[in-house]
């Protein structure tokens, strides 16, 4: 049911695209929107990892350069019987994570160097699980395809404002149905992308979560990225906010868009599940969500405690 689910909202979104092409170009728009969709569609299933990672100026580290990462994500792949994924540090003050790639065999976990200086190494290794997660659901081709698509029908929107509003000059229409356009096009597709990532980060949540045996630190974990994500800016994500969906943890900083429009979850909403979760696999809840940022003031290791002697060692070096 998820995946059919997923496949009637892709082709909302592509059927959205088409028609942002018929209004600025009438039918034989809508024609070479389709095409154009067609062609994204196939070039997003080769390449749109390598772009996102790049979007969010994305290294790959290895066991020379990032041995205590790299050697979680292998543990956590095999109980979860997956191919090892690549793995990405992102240099990035703002806790959070996301997993991309067109399959199992061809999947990235990226991390931000925010999340390994303010989570312990359980909570870390919760946040992994759940992108783990996504990578076991086949969710990333779909978000990622769902982030490429809804940004170019945003970017194709903002065209139509230049070159769409003369086809219909004698009635108005046509200046009307632009604005509407312009106005109601991204919003659409922001509420497609929305329906998307809700729809599967709760299982990703579980399936995480079971993974570890631990529901608590993911639960803590959540709490902890979602109060960082509204105090510690992303820089990329800000830049691109069509791949937000694509975070653990929505990394936008709010001022953009409240509750109603956010494309997770409330981070209420999941904790509470995986409280329950916990109760039922015998793992203890962490406890009530922290009313302020519950991370170090100060820089940490990279598991989330202080170095000795001052000493803040990260795990690429």
């Amino acid at each position: 049911m998820n995946c059919l689910r997923t496949a009637i909202l892709l082709a909302g979104l592509t059927a959205l695209f088409m028609g942002v092409g018929y209004l600025i170009g009438g039918g034989s728009g809508a024609v070479i929107a389709l095409l154009v969709a067609a062609v994204m569609n196939l070039a997003s299933y080769w390449n749109a990892d390598k772009l996102v990672l790049a979007m969010h100026d994305a290294h790959e580290v290895d066991e020379t350069t990032a041995p205590e990462l790299v050697h979680l994500v292998q543990d956590l792949a095999r109980r979860d019987g997956l191919p090892m994924p690549r793995v990405y540090l992102m240099d990035n003050p703002q806790p959070n994570a996301f997993a991309t790639g067109r399959n199992p065999e061809h999947a990235a976990v990226a991390v931000t160097s925010g999340l390994l200086q303010m989570l312990a190494r359980e909570e870390i290794a919760g946040v992994i699980a759940h992108e783990l997660a996504h990578v076991r659901n086949h969710d990333t081709l779909t978000m990622t395809i769902t982030a490429t698509i809804a940004g170019a029908i945003s970017m194709l929107a903002q065209f139509g404002l230049f070159f769409g509003g003369s086809r219909d000059n004698n009635s108005g229409l046509g200046v009307i149905g632009t604005l509407a356009m312009v106005i109601l096009a991204p919003l659409a597709a922001m509420i497609v992308q929305m329906a998307i990532s809700r729809t599967r980060e709760y299982a990703a949540d579980e399936l995480g979560a079971r993974t570890t045996g631990q529901p608590d630190a993911l639960a803590s974990a959540l709490a902890k990225i979602s109060a960082a994500a509204q105090t510690i800016e992303n820089p990329t994500a800000e830049r691109t906010p069509a791949t937000a969906h694509l975070f653990i943890v929505n990394p936008l900083t709010g001022q953009r868009m409240d509750n109603l429009f956010s494309t997770h979850p409330s981070t209420e909403n999941r904790i509470a599940a995986l409280e329950r979760l916990a109760a039922e696999i015998g793992s203890g809840g962490y406890g009530p969500r922290p009313s302020a940022p519950a991370y170090p003031q100060r820089p940490a290791g990279p598991w989330g405690s202080p170095g000795g002697r001052g000493e803040n060692r990260g795990p690429w070096g």
